[in-house]
């Protein structure tokens, strides 16, 4: 039982720190105002880590410090994980590496989609919400290709139900493959 809780517990914070770490490298892409409320409660969550990673990696259009910095803690809580399943992490480390990269690529999906569905639900409860412009904003990049391809059906937007069903085939892909290779999951 203290195991379960234990990898809850691990999986919940490790989850939530490592998409606010990559919601920072993305709200850099799509050149987010950091006087936001939301781009600033991400930015003093994640500014003790990324800061001095700043120092080492240069900045641009990709913030690379961010997204070094989800790797880092997606390579602890994998080791984490593997600790409290009973096995030396240090046996596995190459193979830890690539599933650290792969826990990157789950929270990255993870955001995607409850970005989407949060969306969604603002622009049905309350399209006035001063979120609203945040989220779009967010979601863009991914929802305009798909809004190109599924017309509107009595002005119904589609394309957050599609977005919502091909990036959970990637995130079923993505588990089965970090799955195969720890044999158990992350």
């Amino acid at each position: 039982m203290f195991g379960d809780i234990a990898r809850f517990l691990l999986n919940t914070v490790f989850t939530l720190f490592g998409a606010a770490l990559l919601l920072r490298a993305w709200m850099q892409v799509v050149r987010m105002p950091p006087y936001n409320p939301v781009s600033n409660a991400v930015m003093q969550a994640t500014n003790w880590i990324v800061l001095p990673l700043r120092k080492i990696l240069p900045g641009g259009k990709i913030d690379w410090a961010s997204i070094v910095a989800a790797y880092i803690a997606a390579l602890v809580y994998v080791t984490l994980m593997v600790y409290l399943a009973g096995v030396d992490p240090t046996v596995m480390l190459p193979m830890l590496l690539l599933v650290a990269a792969l826990t990157v690529v789950k929270w990255a999906l993870n955001l995607i989609i409850w970005m989407t569905i949060l969306m969604a639900l603002l622009s049905w409860l309350n399209p006035q919400s001063p979120a609203m412009p945040l989220l779009y904003q967010i979601t863009a990049p991914f929802l305009d290709p798909l809004r190109r391809i599924v017309p509107r059906l009595g002005g119904i937007d589609l394309s957050p139900i599609l977005l919502f069903v091909i990036v959970q085939v990637l995130l079923m892909v993505v588990t089965r493959v970090a799955v195969s290779m720890t044999l158990f999951g992350i």
